[in-house]
């Protein structure tokens, strides 16, 4: 009889602790209310870590917790969930992302196949003012299948449900089965990362009249198409080329704000990256772009040059005239040290300004630089010069030997200056092969193996001219 009893016993408590664990916890909404903190971390490549830290009622046991207004671009793969008071006291059981968003197309396409209530505003004679209908098809229109005929779409009537189809949720929310060795209110993190968040700095430049010195501001550009708005974020921006898969592209719509004042951006070396942290609380919404101001430096020393590049394809080939009017490019440089700078510059567009007479502020032209660091040298091709121009021409041009191939070839290089002041023009030619100077009028410079390069001065309002003969052998 005791053995009899003991088997019993034991398969009620069986049967009891499999129902136990084949119940489904009920599941508990989390919304920006339980919201403690938020951190965000933006990449160069349209990529963001975002810790989402929520205080959650939980029981002892198995929850279930639907993490409302996460990314719609969230990569749930790389979620992660943890205590944040006590690590391992919550365990993640299970978790599915659902993105299938609540609207009037997506309730017709989970309707399809089932009975839906049909209302109509305005009833036929002999017509009830709502009838059931099975859904048939969506597709190029409505098909609806009465008690005695098939109709194909709506006039005068709408679609009333009386439920809502599983898995579909009026925004992006995360349902995580979780596990907890304590019952009541928990302190959770939930980092992932996320598509749709990208940022870039853009710089804006004010040349002074002589054009010996410049006072350059700095402004972080913020994008969100991520699918979710971020609220008082404690925002941090990497620097640097991570690798991560291709970004998606997105469209901005809605322009926000400029902060350029208050606290600034701090920056600190991260790894072989660099982080900026920005030191105030700011908020990302959904379809946003935003600039916050990070850099502000005065009166910093630049050198302004004129430029003529050449190429290396006409020194193995017969090409007497190699141009008249050959734009010379202007090009204004400046070392990243001392003063207000003397920081890792985050690659962007520099747009540079002059004030005329008048004192309006006018454009004077825009390049893009990568990712500089301290005391390196930050150039900027802002233009050509008007008055400023070249005339080439190949003036000699004889083959030595044809295996190998051995060419002597001699150019004149005319610059021509339309200024009231005498100006300096770097002419830079980039010569392949084995070269051998032969005879120049000007002494050049060998800036480079395959490089050589004069300054030549041209008095105002006339030319000077450039000669020399080359051996290059391939």
């Amino acid at each position: 009889m005791r053995t009899l009893v003991l088997f019993a016993f034991s398969l009620f408590a069986v049967t009891i602790i499999g129902f136990r664990s084949s119940a489904v916890p009920i599941e508990r909404p989390s919304t920006l209310t339980d919201q403690r903190q938020l951190n965000v971390t933006i990449y160069n490549s349209n990529l963001a870590l975002i810790h989402d830290r929520r205080h959650i009622a939980l029981e002892r046991g198995e929850n279930r917790i639907a993490w409302r207004d996460v990314s719609a671009n969230l990569d749930a793969t790389s979620s992660l969930l943890e205590d944040i008071n006590e690590p391992n006291a919550v365990s993640l059981l299970e978790q599915n992302f659902n993105f299938d968003l609540l609207t009037p197309t997506a309730l017709l396409a989970k309707a399809v196949g089932s009975t839906v209530v049909v209302v109509h505003d305005k009833p036929k004679p002999g017509q009830p003012a709502q009838e059931r209908a099975k859904l048939l098809s969506i597709n190029d229109g409505l098909v609806l299948q009465y008690a005695d005929r098939i109709e194909t779409g709506l006039t005068d009537s709408r679609i009333v449900y009386t439920s809502l189809p599983p898995n579909l949720r009026e925004r992006p929310t995360l349902v995580l089965d979780v596990e907890s060795q304590y019952g009541g209110g928990r302190d959770l993190d939930l980092s992932y990362l996320t598509r749709g968040l990208g940022w870039h700095a853009e710089y804006v430049g004010r040349v002074s009249t002589n054009d010996d010195q410049l006072d350059l501001s700095g402004l972080v550009t913020l994008t969100n198409v991520s699918g979710a708005t971020y609220g008082d974020a404690h925002l941090q921006l990497v620097a640097g080329a991570v690798n991560a898969p291709a970004p998606t592209a997105g469209q901005l719509v809605t322009i926000g704000r400029v902060t350029t004042r208050g606290e600034p951006i701090v920056q600190e070396n991260y790894f072989e990256y660099h982080l900026y942290t920005l030191s105030r609380l700011t908020t990302i919404s959904q379809n946003q772009t935003k600039q916050v101001g990070f850099l502000s430096a005065h009166a910093v020393p630049i050198r302004k040059t004129l430029e003529l590049r050449g190429g290396g394809n006409y020194y193995r080939t017969e090409t007497p005239d190699l141009g008249a009017r050959l734009p010379v490019a202007t090009y204004v440089s400046f070392d990243n040290k001392g003063g207000d700078l003397g920081i890792p510059l985050p690659g962007g567009l520099v747009r540079l300004y002059k004030s005329d007479s008048g004192g309006t502020s006018q454009f004077l032209g825009a390049d893009r630089i990568g990712h500089t660091p301290r005391n390196e040298t930050v150039r900027l091709h802002v233009g050509d010069s008007f008055d400023v121009t070249a005339r080439k021409r190949q003036t000699t041009f004889h083959i030595v030997s044809e295996r190998p191939p051995v060419y002597e070839t001699a150019y004149e290089i005319v610059a021509a200056n339309a200024k009231g002041e005498p100006v300096d023009v770097l002419v830079v030619e980039p010569i392949p092969g084995d070269w051998t100077m032969l005879s120049q009028s000007q002494t050049y410079q060998k800036s480079s193996s395959s490089t050589a390069t004069w300054l030549v001065h041209v008095p105002a309002n006339d030319r000077a001219t450039l000669t020399y003969s080359v051996r290059t052998k391939f």
